[in-house]
């Protein structure tokens, strides 16, 4: 599970824990016939209550192991769904930051294609239509408002980075 393998190993875990859970479920019944055999509760079984302490050790033995397993099973699960977790809160973070930086060239490309859009209007009575300076006076604009929100994005990022990585 920690190779690094990107190996969904979360099926086989919860068929693991399913068998210790079958083992469980047929030998949890066994403990307390065998405790009444020990006792001398049960009297046909007195002659051989020795071979019975016995194997209800051994059942007991069993069964702290069987418990050893689940409790591991159940670490390793929670170990996994962490990994995952965290695999997918990077994937989170690195689609966050490639938003940014398309939204970002969205508004670089926002400003003059709006100034564009006006002036591809055809409009008889704009003023500035008739200037000698008109078109390189548009061109000017669109410059300078790409430079101004360039400014702009680059500033908040820098607030951004200093501000270091989301918890």
């Amino acid at each position: 599970m920690f190779s690094g393998e990107h190996a969904d190993v979360t099926a086989d875990i919860y068929q693991l824990k399913r068998e210790v859970l079958e083992f469980r479920t047929a030998q949890d019944p066994l403990i307390p016939v065998l405790e009444e055999i020990v006792k001398g509760r049960v009297e046909l079984c007195s002659v051989n209550r020795e071979q019975f302490r016995d194997v209800l050790d051994h059942l007991l033995r069993v069964d702290a192991q069987v418990d050893e397993r689940n409790e591991l099973l159940t670490s390793v699960l929670s170990a996994h769904l962490a990994l995952v977790g965290r695999e997918q809160s990077q994937a989170a973070m690195q689609q966050n930051a490639d938003m940014r930086k398309i939204s970002s060239w969205a508004a670089l490309i926002a400003v003059p294609t709006m100034i564009a859009g006006i002036y591809g209007m055809n409009f008889d009575y704009m003023p500035e239509l008739h200037w000698l300076l008109g078109y390189p006076l548009a061109l000017t604009v669109m410059v300078v408002a790409v430079i101004i929100v360039h400014r702009l994005l680059r500033k908040e990022r820098m607030a951004v980075n200093r501000a270091g990585p989301l918890p």
